[in-house]
């Protein structure tokens, strides 16, 4: 079965900087790193200390509210170090890679496993936080029935990957993890893929085919719900990443946790933009070694995309979920009358004020300087125009600065997560924090209404 969205309003913003189709490996990483933020809601509780020798595998952390959920090394060696924070928050867990033991699982024949043996596999091996729960894109329950399970191969963010080629090798993974997750949910999995071409992924059995066309945020699957079966009142929908997938189905064949992560790095400082196997949580000095970049000026890295990404360390390491790093020129520099409509027209902008439009759709080079500082928010109508769904986005807003539950209920909080509003914080002239804002109210929702 097959059925189409196409979304109108959005925007597709060219960056120099896109990888090219090449497959390498990663440099060797001294050290891998899991950290607690990555996880939406989670509180850890760690189960490992510092000098521990720890198996491939094996937990690290588990979640206090549900100590099911495990969070595991995706490598065998060394608890190097437990970085803290304000308060002696955890922020991550650095593992040095040593040659050791790897965990294997016991996974019964194909037709004995249950949904519920499913579920407790996925959680033993740690393979459960892959799965994303809406409302609120926090970890799954794994007690909940979902209404459906989202898995999307659509792109739309700036310089993000084509999954057509991240997982040209990985197609038979990607079968086993689809047959199982449909073993968790009534209907069959939705699978959304490009309506002009979506490759060996319509020869992918047991899903239903959602096709997908147009600009920015339409590869965000907050829109996809929306557009296609929306969330009621107590309802749940789950998500994965496509590789996530791969992951989930090589666990089922090998017994074996598998942390996979193929990435692409590109941006404008990047040399050789390319697509990079490694695992997850590897330092990005591991990738930046293959493909170099220009240390002659100071950048940024970062773990995402440029809208709705988030800032690293060049020595730090990858997040848990993304396929994308990238790296662009630090806007740490002023322009001279840089309000004025027809200066430095090379920065792409959304707004017919500026006369960047006049020069078609090439590539921009960009950097994160924010032309300006936050300023009154008023109704102008612009986050209306890049907001694809039937969601008021700067009421919402207002509703949650006020911290108001009803109207924020209302108005649709259930129905987003920040990333959804990436475009509104490039689009918008206030340059208010609309991700961060958005992330205090579902903080809100989750402590008062659960």
């Amino acid at each position: 079965m097959s059925v189409g969205i196409r979304i109108r309003r959005g925007a597709t913003i060219p960056l120099k900087g896109e990888s090219e189709k090449i497959l390498s490996d990663a440099a060797p990483s001294e050290t891998y790193a899991l950290k607690p933020d990555n996880f939406f809601g989670i509180v850890p509780r760690l189960m490992v200390k510092e000098g521990e020798e720890i198996a491939e595998g094996a937990p690290v952390f588990h979640c206090k509210k549900d100590p099911r959920i495990f969070f595991v090394s995706p490598v065998s060696g060394r608890v190097k170090e437990v970085v803290r924070g304000a308060k002696r928050k955890i922020l991550k867990i650095i593992i040095e890679q040593q040659v050791g033991d790897v965990i294997t699982h016991k996974i019964p024949a194909s037709k004995s496993l249950s949904r519920e043996k499913i579920i407790e596999i996925l959680l033993k091996s740690g393979a459960w936080p892959f799965i994303k729960q809406r409302p609120y894109g926090i970890i799954a329950d794994p007690d909940a029935i979902p209404k459906a399970i989202y898995v999307s191969t659509y792109s739309s963010a700036p310089l993000d990957v084509d999954f057509q080629f991240l997982l040209k090798n990985d197609k038979e993974d990607f079968q086993k993890g689809i047959d199982v997750l449909n073993t968790l949910v009534v209907s069959p999995v939705i699978l959304s893929v490009d309506a002009t071409f979506s490759g060996f992924f319509e020869y992918i059995k047991g899903v239903d085919l959602l096709q997908i066309k147009g600009p920015h945020p339409a590869g965000n699957v907050s829109v996809q719900i929306h557009k296609h079966k929306p969330i009621n009142m107590g309802e749940k929908v789950w998500e994965l990443r496509p590789e996530d997938v791969v992951n989930i189905g090589k666990l089922f064949i090998n017994g074996q946790f598998s942390a996979q992560r193929t990435l692409a790095v590109a941006g404008e400082s990047v040399f050789q933009p390319q697509y990079i196997k490694t695992k997850i949580g590897a330092l990005i000095t591991a990738l930046t070694d293959i493909t170099g970049f220009d240390n002659s000026q100071q950048n940024r890295f970062i773990n995402g995309d440029v809208l709705s990404g988030k800032a690293e360390a060049p020595n730090g390491h990858l997040d848990f979920h993304n396929n994308l790093l990238t790296i662009i020129p630090e806007g740490n520099h002023y322009r001279m009358f840089g309000w004025l409509p027809f200066m430095d027209n090379k920065i792409p902008s959304l707004s017919k004020t500026s006369l960047s439009w006049l020069f078609g759709k090439k590539p921009y080079n960009v950097d994160t300087n924010m032309n300006g500082e936050e300023r009154a928010l008023v109704v102008t109508g612009e986050m209306e125009k890049v907001f694809p769904m039937e969601i008021y986005p700067m009421q919402l807003l207002k509703a949650c600065m006020a911290n108001d539950i009803e109207k924020m209920e209302a108005l649709g909080i259930y129905e987003v997560i920040p990333e959804d509003f990436g475009l509104i914080d490039y689009a918008n002239t206030s340059k208010i924090e609309a991700q961060q804002i958005i992330k205090e109210g579902i903080e809100l929702m989750i402590k008062e209404v659960g």
